[in-house]
């Protein structure tokens, strides 16, 4: 984009600026030495859009022949087919700054171009956007000048790595943001994998694949003694949920088999009632879950009768564009904090907890502002203050100075798969959370919000996590010694916890740290 601001100094002589109409917060104003921006009159969200602006078209040589001889040369860009573009409305007002609060997306469908806060902003704060790193003007509010050879990225300074090597990674990064932010990303073309938590359907329909657990079974020889038997485990402690996927009662021509207990509960034989005659209780392997296909049911069932419960497809939570957007964004700013964290001395792992993508969790949890901390252990030779503990703790404090108020936010309803357009309304922030939300957890700690970080968390941290009850996490660099999220273990995964949260590992994450400088040792605990 070129230097819009030039033209406004040369043509404007006065600090007069006209009235603009605009619903979402906006107005135009005068800075000295920058000509005229786009102001914030009043407070406003992060992930607001505040403009869709429509873009005219100039054929590459129309402009050539015309266009770049007269004043549009300072406010057009190059589109995407290679034509010259003039962002109408405010699209053409917004100034540069090297750390934008505003994020730019081009729709080639509707020759458009949304623009999105990145952050929250304040009443009379200035809007800006990110032109690239090819300026031929000295920034206002920058240091110096940019003298970056690095390719214009047209994303308002989304995919920028600013490292080497990484414009191969901008370039296909862009390809997946560009276009209508509501369309569904498919799985594989995602920016992360995700970590299995449970067997899917597929993975025990290979006898081999089936997972069992050693459990007491005890025959009885009289069929007259089964009804006996099912109502002494009634109230013999021995019949707990953790078998409900098992049928109680096998049956193989005339002998009868009952299933008492997991060996795991009691190590030793159960004690059975006096008076039946029962021989004494055996070790069994039995499935440790239900059969999801018909197939696993075959395989389970040859082991022990089981449950037969055909799982409604759990699909994956679905992904618009516009959240990749988001996604991209929080790893972005995650990355640059661990930077920031290594120039100050400290190990460069952070951690960010962005402001919700979607308005409804927005406005139910009350997370109007993002929260981002980096590993302070050196600084406070404290070995517990890991980046992931620091912005858990960081968060717990905002809760407890949160202010309340007779006005209740909404309670979260249970998890469905959504797809919410990117033009949410903005949430105002005077909303506080009501008592009554805070006791059904709604407000507690990280419940239902997300979590990014630079390293995958040592075990110590993805306990914390599940404590906090994340959503879900992602992270860039898997820690093969330390990790807890997928490497040495899976926290969320165990069996007992009592909360999961879902995982992703950022594709090309590890090139991305490696290129922005933030490796650490692999036997640290991040």
């Amino acid at each position: 984009m070129l230097n819009k601001s030039a033209a406004d100094n040369h043509s404007t002589s006065e600090c007069m600026v006209p009235e603009h109409l605009n619903s979402t917060g906006c107005r135009i104003g005068y800075a000295e030495g920058k000509g005229r921006g786009v102001y914030a009159s009043r407070d406003l969200a992060a992930h607001s859009v505040i403009e869709i602006s429509p873009v005219l078209l100039f054929s590459a040589e129309e402009y050539e022949k015309h266009g770049k001889y007269t004043v549009l040369d300072h406010y057009t860009f190059k589109w995407r087919d290679g034509r010259m573009a003039l962002a109408l409305g405010l699209g053409s007002l917004f100034n540069h700054s090297p750390n934008p609060n505003v994020s730019y997306s081009i729709d080639m469908v509707t020759e458009s171009i949304r623009y999105t806060t990145a952050r929250r902003i304040h009443d009379g704060e200035e809007l800006c956007i990110y032109y690239g790193h090819k300026l031929w003007f000295d920034p206002v509010d920058a240091e110096s000048a940019s003298t970056s050879e690095e390719k214009d990225d047209g994303w308002g300074g989304l995919p920028r790595l600013d490292d080497e090597g990484a414009e191969e990674f901008d370039e296909e990064l862009q390809q997946l943001l560009n276009g209508n932010a509501s369309d569904v990303i498919p799985e594989d073309q995602l920016p992360f994998s995700r970590i299995k938590l449970l067997p899917d359907d597929e993975e025990e329909d290979e006898f081999s694949a089936v997972r069992t657990e050693r459990a007491w079974a005890v025959d009885i020889p009289e069929p007259r003694h089964t009804t006996t038997m099912l109502k002494w485990l009634k109230t013999s402690g021995l019949e707990t949920p953790s078998m409900s996927h098992l049928k109680r009662i096998r049956r193989e021509g005339d002998k009868m088999t009952i299933l008492l207990t997991f060996a795991s509960s009691s190590p030793d034989p159960p004690v059975l009632p006096e008076g039946v005659g029962l021989p004494d209780p055996y070790l069994v392997d039995v499935p440790r879950s239900v059969a999801l296909t018909l197939l696993s049911l075959k395989h389970k069932t040859s082991y022990w009768p089981t449950v037969y419960a055909p799982r409604r497809k759990g699909e994956p939570e679905l992904w618009s564009r516009g959240k990749v957007r988001w996604a991209y964004e929080a790893m972005r700013e995650v990355v640059q904090e661990a930077k920031h964290a290594a120039e100050q001395g400290e190990l460069p792992i952070a951690s960010y907890v962005p402001v919700p993508y979607e308005a409804e969790l927005r406005e139910a949890t009350q997370m109007l502002d993002p929260h981002l901390a980096h590993d302070t252990r050196k600084s406070t030779c404290h070995p517990l203050r890991h980046s992931v503990m620091n912005v858990v703790r960081t968060i717990a404090s905002h809760r407890a100075a949160e202010d309340t108020s007779p006005t209740a936010a909404p309670q979260l309803a249970p998890p469905t798969p959504s797809l919410l357009d990117f033009g949410n309304p903005a949430i105002s922030s005077k909303s506080s959370p009501s008592r009554e939300d805070r006791q059904n957890g709604s407000h507690y700690l990280l419940t239902s919000l997300t979590l990014f970080t630079t390293h995958e968390p040592c075990i110590m941290c993805s306990m914390a996590l599940l404590h906090s009850r994340v959503k879900e996490i992602f992270y860039l660099v898997p820690m093969a010694k330390t990790g807890g999220c997928g490497s040495t273990t899976c926290v969320p995964k165990l069996d007992g916890v009592n909360h999961r949260y879902g995982i992703g590992l950022w594709k090309n994450g590890q090139k991305w740290a490696e290129d922005s400088n933030v490796r650490v040792d692999g036997a640290l605990d991040a």
